[in-house]
């Protein structure tokens, strides 16, 4: 049965475009995610679906007058009621209903044939039982003791704090059990075990929720389906969050797919433009027009495909590891963070947060602020705005200028400052000798003092000396240079074993690949963007965009040459179509244009659940694919006859 339905909803604000005519029905039985970035427009749904908020065209459609009820991220109470009686005043309704049913139980024993006292006792019955009310104060007992509000059941609820307060109004929503329930972020403010509580109630009492959350374990464990909001769009997934993962990397082999097609047709195409046009033709006029189409695609492409594979890989990585990173330690958290050097911009509102065992590689070109970071991140530089924290942890640095070394002291007193011959190594005790053994030196090198080495032999040293330290983050500003291929080895080893975060500067692209998890990249003029691919794989898709300018770009060279255009004009002008040939440019553009019809309806079958899951995603994904191969077969043999007839006239 269907409690609502949205339809080609849309919503702005002052310039900015928040929802662009989005559709969709909430059914009973569903428990609906609702994910995207913030300021998507996840919550201007949930005011809409309540009707807090209207629409600037579209309809809310709301089915036989049902209860919808949300959670307030602020809740208020009246005054002097203890945190109990705020949770019985939300249930008023049900108490009364209960009271009603005993009068009416009553009055039916000595008036049993009464057909309104029978209507009445069936309606007030059935509201108990849609409600699962019969047993209201034993609930209220439940909710209170899972909640961790039992000890605070007789204090004033205006003296709890926020979190105890967003839980009051979360015990008495779930105990109403509306038609509906609007839940923004239910699992703020709630352990682990109130989360699983929360989970198997909503579950057990089959609630029809429509809800926003960051937590995926809880919206894999609930919903029924998923909604992500992306530029005003929407996309439904069937299922909870790995079902949203596996639709997404199927929607992103799709567009791999029709994108490799798309660049084979545009060589094609661009080949044939750059033998010139005849602008005159109005056939020509068309086929430029659909060349012009196909380079924005094939340029604009990359961007979303690289866009849709990161946020997946991002959101994988995430969802694999949210229980373990949950309880890593902060240690530092950057908003909005900007800093300008010799009027250059090098850090424009940066947003980051760094924990316990990341391992982040800082890319990009020279002079575009890498090193600024991380003399900020060392508070040897101050920020021109924003706010940085720091949890309380200890940093171990390496530079380039080997700071922390002093060239008139041996190796044995760089390691043994205060004696001996035994230097711990991450709880491990050992002699200096065997653990510098690790790092190529031999016997001889310990008394050799640090001035008299090499840069490599000194870059060594430092590192050693850094993997000695108690440290809770490395921070590290080109740690491979001057190192050969055997000490990088022993390098990547000793980070690999590190159980700390990582946070690096490097331009060594394999080193990067082998250690680092997430790319800070520093484009140039305070732009950073964060990438969970690997700095190969990221590279690559830059190199695919220049190579797509440049065939463009070589395309129109040619076209404009004015010697290739005379030749064309000089060809066998006594050439004839044949009647196969005749056929392809009567018929081929009736049947493409059935083909792209059905390639259309095959996409959006993709994209909702309903109709794939009817279907079979599988099939749907393979019919996809061939009939995508028999439309560019044609349009390939319309396009040689179309030149053909271009060089006839």
């Amino acid at each position: 049965m269907t409690l609502l339905n949205l339809v080609d909803i849309k919503k702005q604000y002052d310039i900015k475009k928040i929802l662009d005519g989005i559709s969709f029905s909430v059914n009973h039985g569903d428990r609906i995610s609702i994910i995207g970035k913030n300021g998507a427009g996840k919550s201007t749904i949930l005011r809409i679906v309540n009707g807090d908020e209207v629409a600037d065209s579209g309809d809310r459609i709301v089915i036989n007058g049902i209860d919808i009820k949300t959670l307030s991220q602020h809740p208020r109470f009246p005054v002097g009621i203890s945190v109990r009686e705020a949770i019985e005043i939300q249930l008023n309704e049900i108490y009364q209903a209960l009271k009603e049913y005993e009068e009416l139980s009553q009055k039916l024993i000595l008036d049993f044939e009464n057909q309104d006292l029978i209507s009445r006792h069936s309606e007030i019955s059935a509201f108990l039982d849609h409600h699962s009310a019969w047993n209201i104060d034993n609930k209220i007992e439940k909710v209170l003791n899972e909640f961790s509000l039992k000890d605070l059941e007789n204090r004033s609820v205006n003296s709890l704090s926020g979190g105890e307060m967003r839980r009051v109004a979360l015990a008495g929503l779930l105990l109403q059990k509306p038609d509906l329930l609007l839940l923004d972020e239910p699992t703020n403010h709630l352990d682990v075990y109130m989360v699983e509580f929360l989970e198997n109630l909503i579950i057990r009492e089959n609630y029809n929720i429509l809800f926003i959350s960051h937590d995926r374990y809880f919206i894999d464990k609930i919903a029924t389906r998923t909604i992500e909001i992306d530029n005003g769009k929407i996309v439904e997934f069937s299922g909870g969050y790995q079902n949203y993962l596996d639709g997404k990397n199927l929607l992103l082999m799709s567009m791999q797919k029709q994108h490799e097609d798309l660049l084979k047709l545009l060589k094609q195409e661009n080949e044939w433009f750059a033998r010139g046009v005849k602008a005159r033709l109005k056939r020509n006029e068309g086929r430029k027009t659909r060349l012009m189409d196909m380079r924005d695609r094939a340029k604009t492409n990359p961007s979303a495909i690289r866009k849709m594979k990161l946020e997946l890989q991002r959101e994988e990585k995430n969802f694999q590891q949210e229980q373990s990173v949950n309880r890593q330690k902060m240690l530092f958290e950057l908003n909005d963070l900007s800093k300008s050097l010799g009027g250059k911009k090098l850090i424009y509102k940066l947003n980051l947060r760094i924990v316990q065992k990341d391992r982040i590689a800082i890319v990009g070109r020279n002079g575009t602020g890498k090193s600024t970071l991380l003399k900020i991140l060392l508070s040897k530089l101050e920020a021109d705005s924003g706010t940085i924290k720091r949890g309380e942890f200890e940093i171990g640095y390496f530079d380039q200028h080997r700071e922390i070394l002093n060239d008139d002291k041996n190796l044995i007193e760089t390691f043994c400052p205060h004696g001996g011959d035994r230097v711990d190594v991450r709880g491990s005790n050992m002699h200096v000798f065997g653990y510098l053994k690790q790092f190529l030196f031999p016997k001889e090198f310990l008394d050799k003092k640090i001035g008299l080495l090499s840069g490599g032999e000194k870059n060594r040293v430092a590192l050693a000396l850094l993997f000695t330290k108690k440290i809770d983050c490395l921070i590290l500003d080109e740690p491979t240079n001057d190192l050969d291929i055997a000490t990088i080895n022993i390098l990547e080893e000793q980070l690999n074993n590190f159980h700390g975060a990582i946070i690096f500067v490097s331009h060594d692209r394999y080193f990067v690949d082998k250690i680092a998890k997430k790319l800070l990249i520093f484009k140039g003029n305070g732009e950073i963007e964060e990438s969970y691919q690997t700095y190969s794989e990221y590279l690559d898709f830059e190199t695919e965009l220049a190579q797509i300018d440049e065939m463009i770009t070589e395309s129109e060279k040619e076209q404009n040459n004015k010697i290739i255009i005379e030749n064309n004009k000089n060809i066998n002008n006594n050439q004839k179509l044949s009647f196969k040939e005749k056929q392809i440019l009567e018929k081929h553009p009736q049947k493409i244009e059935l083909l792209e019809k059905e390639i259309n309806n095959l996409k959006k079958c993709l994209s909702e659940p309903k109709c794939y899951e009817n279907s079979g995603i599988v099939k749907l994904s393979d019919d996809l694919l061939k009939i995508q191969k028999e439309c560019d077969k044609l349009i390939e043999e319309l396009l040689i006859v179309e030149e053909k007839v271009e060089n006839l006239k």
